[in-house]
C-alpha cells in the first residue's frame, strides 16, 4: 500500500502541476496537453504503469480490508483503544471506492476524447453545476483518504520518531489540503 501510495502521490503532484496551467488560461493548458501527447510512447508507458499501480493499490486495499475484518470476527471484550482511530482511517475502503468511481467517470469524460480539444472538453464539462459539485466532492473525499494514507505511508517507511512526529503530523494535513485547493479550485474557474 505504501509503495503504490507513494507512486500515486507523485502522480498527483505531476497532475496538479499540469492542471494548474488552467489558472493561467485554457490556451496554456491546451499547449501543455499537446506537448504531453506529442510523446505517444511516454503516454503509453506511463498510462499502463499508472493503471497497474492503481490496480495493485486497489486490490491490496481490498485484501487488507477483508483481512482486518476476518481477524475481528467477534467483538473485543475490551473496547478501550490505546490509539484513537481517525474517521479517515475507519473509512479508507469507502473513500477509496468513491475515488475509484470518480476515476472511472473522470477518465471516461476526459481521457478517451481528442487531446487536441481537451481544453474545450474541460470547459464544457465544468459548465454543469452538478459536475462541478461531483468533482469538488471527489476532491474532498480524496483529501480525507490522503490524510490517513499519507500518514500511514510515512509510518510504513519508518518516519516514526519523536524528532519527526510533529512534521509528520503537519504533512498529513498540508499535503491533502494542497491537493484539495489546487484540484478543487479548477472547476470553480469555469463558474
Amino acid at each position: 500500500m505504501a509503495g503504490t501510495g507513494s507512486c500515486l502521490v507523485l502522480f498527483l503532484c505531476s497532475h496538479a502541476a499540469g492542471n494548474a496551467t488552467l489558472f493561467h488560461s485554457l490556451r496554456l493548458f491546451q499547449a501543455y496537453a499537446n506537448q504531453l501527447h506529442g510523446h505517444p510512447m511516454i503516454i503509453y508507458v506511463l498510462s499502463k504503469g499508472l493503471f497497474l499501480t492503481f490496480a495493485i493499490h486497489i486490490i491490496t486495499g481490498i485484501l487488507l480490508f477483508w483481512q482486518n475484518r476476518k481477524a475481528r470476527d467477534h467483538k473485543y471484550k475490551v473496547q478501550k483503544r490505546t490509539v484513537k482511530m481517525s474517521q479517515a482511517s475507519r473509512t479508507m475502503i469507502y473513500s477509496g471506492l468513491f475515488i475509484l468511481l470518480y476515476l472511472i467517470i473522470h477518465t471516461s469524460a476526459v481521457s478517451f476524447g481528442d487531446h487536441e480539444t481537451i481544453g474545450l472538453t474541460i470547459s464544457y464539462l465544468f459548465s454543469s453545476p452538478l459536475v462541478i459539485l461531483f468533482y469538488i466532492t471527489a476532491f474532498i473525499v480524496l483529501a480525507i483518504h490522503l490524510s490517513h494514507g499519507f500518514w500511514s505511508m510515512l509510518q510504513t517507511f519508518g518516519v516514526n520518531h519523536p524528532k519527526y512526529n510533529k512534521l509528520t503530523g503537519w504533512l498529513t494535513y498540508i499535503v491533502p489540503i494542497s491537493f484539495l485547493l489546487i484540484f478543487g479550485a479548477i472547476p470553480l474557474l469555469f463558474i
